[in-house]
């Protein structure tokens, strides 16, 4: 269990997982299920059940961001999205001017599930539309096509909706870099202030991994992924999205505050079957199948499957890892502040020899990836492992 003394003052923001989906992708491994005939209405009670046992431990006064994401969040009903979001706000202190992002998926969103959205404070969507191209969204299980994308935003446009981030996928099955640039060319045509790009990974227990053992599916090459990469970077720097992270591309000052809190390495509530969180210096993960997670609520106690105390080393590993996928890289100061020693103490020969193999590059505030360090970022990454 998590020790009430070990939570920090430190900034705090919650994520909401919401399981359900109507169509199961074929790529996804996050926790999911087949929205039907799923126990939705008890699940959003036992969720509010968990917020409410969780911030009774370890109250919060402000929450820096809320992210509700899936799944879908969207394929709940308007009913429903309007029981969990009261219930949300009610438990969690959370200033309107913040950053509130809901997950959606195109086509999913009307207009009375989006004024539901608004009254509580919803302030951001972000939306998987993985590609433009219609024959590799049926190939990958999507169940949209381009023209709901288009649809949706004609429709978020006309309510107002400004602040919306888009995912894409790149690398998938079949696809060419002249394919991926076509898809590029018309995400950056919506001038949306946000951009997630992703290379396809995949993921033991997912239908496209079986597929690939058995030799029925072919993935583009190494070069054409980094081609893809590389094209990604200039087009978004020409279209005036700046590269804030690895995979993710923003007008100034529209950067997913949400996702800074995992680069920056701060805490946040995990909340819903299978989400993680972090406090103080224990990471901690909730059962993952709905019958597991809803039992010990059941019975008033949290679903947490498992916990892991985190060392002072492991944090010091932490901070780097997660750090340098920012485009800054990790702050200097902040480090010390953080383990009252400095990285050149902690990793001065590591940061000699990336930086004289040109991987790491050093200004007055920050160590961050060069170029080259960015493209084989994890291997850089294991340098920081401490012994």
């Amino acid at each position: 269990m998590i020790e009430n003394e070990k939570i920090s003052t430190n900034k705090v923001s919650a994520y909401i997982h919401i399981p359900f989906c109507e169509h199961i992708c074929f790529y996804c491994d996050f926790n999911k299920v087949f929205l039907e005939g799923q126990p939705v209405d008890e699940y959003i009670e036992a969720l509010l059940k968990e917020i409410q046992l969780t911030t009774a431990k370890h109250p919060e006064k402000q929450m820096e961001t809320l992210y509700i994401g899936g799944g879908t969040p969207t394929s709940l009903t308007a009913k429903q999205l309007d029981r969990l979001l009261s219930g949300v706000r009610e438990l969690l202190p959370f200033d309107d001017r913040r950053e509130f992002t809901v997950e959606a998926n195109p086509g999913d969103v009307t207009q009375e599930k989006l004024r539901v959205m608004k009254n509580y404070g919803v302030n951001r969507l972000s939306m998987g539309v993985q590609t433009f191209d219609d024959r590799l969204l049926k190939k990958i299980g999507r169940k949209h096509t381009a023209e709901d994308v288009y649809e949706t935003m004609r429709f978020l446009e006309k309510e107002n909706f400004e602040n919306v981030s888009i995912d894409l996928i790149y690398a998938l099955p079949g696809q060419t870099v002249e394919g991926f640039q076509d898809t590029l060319r018309k995400a950056i045509e919506l001038d949306l202030p946000h951009y997630s790009l992703y290379s396809l990974i995949l993921e033991n227990k997912t239908m496209f991994m079986n597929w690939v053992k058995q030799g029925r599916l072919e993935l583009p090459g190494e070069d054409a992924e980094a081609g893809m990469f590389e094209t990604t970077i200039e087009e978004m720097a020409k279209s005036g999205r700046h590269q804030y992270e690895v995979s993710n591309f923003a007008l100034k000052g529209k950067e997913s505050q949400h996702n800074l809190v995992y680069w920056n390495n701060e805490h946040y509530y995990g909340f819903g079957a299978g989400a993680s969180g972090y406090l103080g210096d224990v990471r901690y993960r909730n059962y993952g199948p709905i019958q597991h997670y809803l039992r010990p609520l059941r019975e008033g106690k949290l679903p947490i499957l498992e916990t892991e105390q985190l060392t002072r080393k492991n944090q010091m590993e932490e901070e780097m890892f997660l750090g340098l996928r920012k485009l800054d890289g990790v702050s200097k100061d902040r480090f010390s502040e953080k383990f009252q020693e400095t990285i050149q103490q902690v990793y001065g020969p590591v940061l000699e020899k990336l930086r004289a193999e040109g991987l790491l590059a050093e200004s007055e505030k920050y160590f961050s990836l060069t170029e080259k360090g960015l493209y084989i970022g994890n291997e850089v990454f294991e340098s920081f492992l401490l012994d």
